[in-house]
């Protein structure tokens, strides 16, 4: 067996529940997600490169039937902005690994790559125009393309991209946006019959609510650190 024939065997390799087939690169490809996500609830510069391997196997998964051939799906719908969200995850999660990797360098006794902190009036107004324009551009862009579900899936990608961003940036925030494009991907990757990826969405955003629950606690904590380092020097300059 050569080395060709070994690749498109992991490329069709399927389990088989009943009726059903599902590709195995769909349940390592979200396996490796949940990794990054259980990785960034621990703000490890890792869960960034351990993404981008779940984006790559994603990608495959959800452009596949446009490619065909061995990429082919059983599925046999295009999800569009599911596939572009992988590119997408990929950009800035390059993005997001050298601003994570740069902190751990320049904190080494933290041992953590981000400092949780909310985005802020500013940041705020970054995430909902943007949230309001690329969910708008991309709707387009899907329908034209023949995307099924395009405006579901134009908010999926538009939050994964606005959740990444705000991760890199360590907004506590990010972690709600992933709740509501849990929310949507949820109901339109059952209807599409891409179940692990489903039920991968479901685990998504139970950790989602831990880890929101972690940041606001850390970032909490952080800040009455903070202030209390501000306040003791004034304390010992007024005695």
């Amino acid at each position: 067996m050569d080395l060709q024939e070994v690749l498109l065997r992991l490329l069709q390799a399927e389990l088989v529940i009943g009726s059903s087939a599902i590709l195995w690169r769909e349940i390592i490809g979200n396996g490796f997600g949940l990794a990054s996500a259980l990785l960034g609830m621990r703000r490890k510069v890792a869960a960034w490169p351990v993404g981008i391997v779940g984006n790559v196997l994603l990608f495959t998964v959800f452009v596949g039937t446009a490619i065909g051939g061995p990429f082919d799906t059983p599925q046999k719908l295009d999800l569009w902005g599911q596939a572009s969200r992988q590119i997408f995850f990929i950009i800035v999660s390059v993005y997001g690994w050298v601003r994570w990797y740069q902190f751990r360098k320049s904190h080494a006794e933290e041992g953590v790559g981000v400092r949780p902190r909310w985005a802020g009036a500013s940041g705020r107004l970054q995430l909902l125009v943007g949230a309001v324009a690329l969910t708008t551009i991309f709707y387009f862009a899907l329908k034209a393309l023949g995307s099924w579900g395009p405006l579901a899936d134009a908010w999926i990608l538009t939050g994964s991209i606005l959740a990444t961003y705000g991760m890199a940036r360590g907004w506590v925030e990010f972690w709600l946006i992933w709740i509501a494009v849990d929310a949507v991907g949820v109901p339109l990757l059952l209807i599409a019959g891409y179940y692990p990826s489903a039920i991968m969405y479901i685990v998504y955003g139970a950790i989602c609510v831990i880890g929101f629950v972690a940041w606001l606690r850390i970032e909490r904590r952080e800040r009455a650190e903070a202030a209390s380092s501000v306040a003791s020097p004034a304390v010992e300059t007024v005695g």
